[in-house]
């Protein structure tokens, strides 16, 4: 199979020159002219694909190397843009930052190099004249194999100050593909994570997305930055396929028998628990189970028949008061997991399982108080189990991500949930009767033995 739908990389020297509202912008431009476009971001972030949805109304994908493994990405790219006319991958911090200590892992320059996708440069042109020249010869150059092609000027100033910054890059040998003034409208609010979730403010969101790609028609050469994605090199290789993944999980002797009646996994969704990757509902469906939201801010029961329940990260922290008001549903949760039902727990999740979290009452699933820390905890992290689960066996090694201000402090009555190298040793988690919560989220797509694993211990209907 050859993979050949155009596509282009938006990346940046640094954090904070625009990415964000250039590829979003760029998505929503291009899906207003008629085309399916499919966006895609680089790293573990799960806010800016809410935007990229919203935008291009298609399902935001993350291409992450450290979580997925570099010879995901091609066959994840692919899947998500099955069928579409056009690609935008949206990068991460500067273009050859990564994983920390491992050189350019997951890094945009990687990814874009993974894909034979040209990169766009987007520069904060906001405090630069002639200098813009030298930063993008700079980053056009320190990799051959990086092709960026393209430069979006951000943040000017006025007329002239674009015309002394298209005059100093005339020489550089990258095209100025487009020129964004300044335009605080544009701007996404944002608190002690990030961006604030689509899911929260989506008719603000909508009109940002929509100033985004105003600016972006009246700044931009939308023909030009077409014609560049058409230029990017064939892949080979098959689009990643959740049914494929998990039939290979499946010990032959059980490929052919029937499941016997529905196993319904919960997944938590809403304001509150905003973060999960697309392919996790895919591979649980794939492993048999019919997957149903759920929003535990509004619903005061399980979906009728769950046998097994997801709980992903968001803001748990921010909704503290109204979650812990819905006693009726915090119930239902503690006599489905103290039922010895499956339940998987991430970052929030794990929040949502504790006794309290900043003195407000949870579902007391597990002894554990948590709240708001002044730390911010934050990497990759190299993760082993170190105790059998409803997700592993014990000694299964995962990659996966950390991002929060909260502590816990635990109580007794768990089983430690994984192993982790951040960079000291130390173990994370909790594991207690079907309950795997902990704060590292993970990517099934690079275990999709995870889905198989949970979806047979899910109680059937």
């Amino acid at each position: 199979m050859v993979i050949s739908v155009p596509r282009l990389v938006i990346a940046a020297p640094t954090s904070g020159s625009g990415k964000t509202t250039v590829a979003t912008g760029l998505m929503a431009a291009f899906a207003s002219r008629g085309l399916a476009v499919s966006p895609h971001k680089v790293g573990p972030d799960y806010i800016d694909p809410g935007y990229h949805a919203l935008a291009t109304g298609r399902v935001g994908r993350n291409l992450d190397a450290y979580l997925c493994g570099t010879e995901l990405i091609a066959p994840l790219f692919a899947h998500g843009a099955r069928g579409c006319d056009l690609a935008i991958v949206e990068g991460v911090m500067g273009l050859y930052d990564g994983a920390a200590g491992e050189g350019e892992l997951a890094s945009t320059a990687q990814v874009a190099k993974l894909l034979r996708a040209p990169v766009v440069l987007v520069v904060d042109a906001s405090s630069q004249s002639r200098s813009v020249a030298a930063l993008v010869h700079g980053f056009a150059s320190w990799d051959p194999e990086v092709r960026v092609a393209g430069v979006i000027l951000n943040k000017v100033g006025s007329e002239r100050h674009e015309s002394m910054l298209r005059e100093a890059l005339d020489a550089s040998g990258v095209p100025v593909l487009g020129a964004l003034r300044r335009a605080p409208q544009v701007d996404t609010p944002s608190r002690h994570l990030g961006l604030v979730p689509v899911a929260e403010r989506r008719a603000d969101a909508l009109d940002a997305v929509g100033a985004m790609a105003e600016q972006v028609r009246r700044g931009c050469d939308l023909d030009a930055l077409f014609a560049l994605a058409r230029g990017a090199g064939e892949l080979a290789g098959a689009a990643w396929d959740a049914a494929e993944v998990v039939a290979a999980q499946t010990p032959d002797g059980l490929k052919d028998r029937a499941p016997a009646g529905v196993k319904r996994v919960a997944v938590a969704g809403g304001a509150a628990f905003t973060f999960s990757y697309a392919e996790h509902a895919e591979l649980l469906t794939a492993a048999g189970a019919e997957v149903v939201a759920f929003d535990p801010l509004r619903d005061e029961q399980l979906p009728d028949g769950t046998g097994g329940l997801v709980i992903g990260g968001g803001f748990p922290e921010v909704y503290a008061p109204e979650l812990s008001a819905n006693e009726p549903l915090r119930k239902a949760v503690a006599e489905l997991a103290f039922g010895g039902a499956p339940v998987a727990a991430e970052c929030a999740g794990l929040l949502y399982l504790s006794r309290e979290l900043d003195g407000q009452p949870m579902c007391g699933v597990l002894d554990v108080s948590a709240g708001m820390s002044e730390r911010l905890t934050l990497g990759y992290r190299d993760a082993v189990a170190v105790s059998d689960s409803v997700l592993a066996v014990a000694g299964t090694r995962m990659r996966g991500h950390e991002f929060h201000r909260t502590l816990v402090e635990p109580g007794a009555g768990a089983a430690p949930a994984w192993g982790v190298r951040a960079p000291e040793r130390r173990v994370e988690g909790f594991v207690q009767q079907g309950v795997h919560a902990s704060y590292v989220h993970t990517h099934w797509a690079a275990q999709p033995g995870v889905a198989r694993r949970f979806v047979e211990r899910c109680r059937t209907s």
